[in-house]
């Protein structure tokens, strides 16, 4: 039964609201991945959760959205009972090999690097959106509504008031905390007046699929041009997911390109590791931004992944980022839930905010850092980069500190990332 079957709004099997105050313990506005994160993680919490969803069809998927799936993810996946289904989809990677344009030193991050059977995985969109779906269609204490339009909020001392359209009718739902997945651009963020710091950069990413000649050997590659990162990531049937960064200009002209000539200049990028190249579907184009709320929380309203933050690709890091912050709010509320406490009180989400906010912080900073200090000529930046990467190859501490922050292992750990070891 497919998640979207479960479409019904306040359930008889729901206590009237005039009786307890509300309808639902938790709203979570967003179906992505994070939103049906932070429901699936609380399967078990005995809260009652409404999750609400605009489209019936996502872009991600259209587009073949592709995720490097961090190892920290993978637990978290493993503790909430999915990882199984969701591990025979999505491909392993066994090393990452870091670059800088045509310098001959390249960084080669192992598996063995910290005693691991891989790194890392690489997944498309409908690979952990679907099992995530199908994981909620058996949970009794979820309702999905989709599709279904948040037009206003209200938030009162003791409950929020989510007002939406479904059906072609309007209709109230109270709630004691409201969480918004609601991706970057997020209404409900704005509605409440809660500000963002940050900027759009000077470059676009171009995706697309290829298929190459040779295997991929479940290795991903970060190569540092001084146009921008280019990352290849390994997919299952021998596909690889690139990832180029490019003044947006540039990234245009390179779209407009046929097939071919495409083609040729992405060879040039890519390298001839793995043989002649072949172009799969259609290329996408997106530009880059870093941002991050100001506050992540506020009485009876939290922000989970992209509604909170943004950062640049580089690294993949911008789902998995998510995907804690839902671990990370899921413990919180559950914790607070089972002291008899109000979820929705600022005192217990100041409690997410505090573990998440500065976390991410060091992430948007990081990713920052890598694409300024690597997309330029200057001379001496150039020096001193390429020197870092040699003392990268060599200093074994360096390089698992590094190895360790780029896969999620750096950080206060959710509880459910400590279940099972992946």
């Amino acid at each position: 039964m497919s998640l979207t079957q479960l479409t019904q709004i306040l359930p008889s099997s729901h206590t009237p609201t005039n009786q307890r105050g509300y309808d639902y313990d938790l709203v979570i506005v967003g179906g992505g991945i994070v939103g049906l994160t932070l429901a699936a993680a609380l399967k078990d919490s005995g809260l009652s959760i409404l999750l609400i969803e605009a489209k019936v069809t996502s872009a991600a998927v259209a587009k073949g959205q592709t995720y490097a799936v961090h190892l920290l993810s993978a637990r978290i996946f493993q503790g909430i009972g999915i990882w199984d289904k969701i591990l025979p989809n999505i491909a392993k990677y066994r090393q990452v090999r870091l670059s800088d344009a045509d310098y001959s030193e390249v960084v080669k991050f192992q598996d063995s690097d910290l005693g691991l059977q891989e790194l890392g995985y690489v997944g498309e969109h409908y690979a952990l959106l679907q099992p995530l779906q199908e994981f909620l269609a058996g949970c009794k204490d979820v309702t999905y509504l989709c599709p279904a339009e948040v037009v206003s909020t209200q938030n009162e001392q003791d409950i929020v008031t989510i007002n939406i359209k479904f059906e072609g009718e309007n209709r109230s739902i109270r709630s004691k905390l409201l969480a918004a997945a609601d991706g970057s651009k997020s209404p409900i963020r704005q509605a409440a007046g809660i500000k963002t710091k940050g900027w759009k950069y000077w470059q676009s990413c171009i995706v697309a699929f290829v298929k190459p000649e040779k295997s991929h050997n479940y290795t991903a590659y970060e190569k540092f041009w001084s146009s921008g990162p280019f990352a290849i990531l390994p997919l299952p049937g021998n596909r690889c997911r690139i990832v180029w960064t490019a003044p947006h200009e540039e990234a245009k002209a390179l779209c407009a390109l046929s097939d071919e000539e495409f083609l040729a200049e992405l060879t040039k990028y890519y390298g001839d590791q793995m043989g002649k190249l072949e172009l799969l579907g259609d290329r996408f184009i997106f530009q880059v931004q870093l941002m991050q709320s100001d506050r992540y929380v506020l009485p009876r309203l939290a922000l989970v992944g992209d509604a909170a933050h943004n950062c640049h690709p580089v690294g993949g890091q911008g789902l998995n980022l998510g995907i804690r912050d839902a671990a990370a709010l899921a413990e919180v509320i559950q914790t607070a839930n089972q002291a008899g406490e109000d979820i929705g009180k600022i005192e217990i989400l100041k409690k997410y905010e505090s573990w998440r906010k500065k976390e991410n912080l060091t992430i948007l900073g990081f990713t920052d850092l890598l694409d300024r200090v690597f997309s330029n000529n200057f001379f001496p930046v150039v020096i001193l980069r390429r020197l870092g990467l040699y003392l990268m190859e060599r200093v074994p501490m360096l390089k698992i500190f590094t190895l360790k922050l780029m896969i999620g292992l750096k950080g206060k750990t959710p509880e459910l990332g400590k279940k099972i070891k992946c």
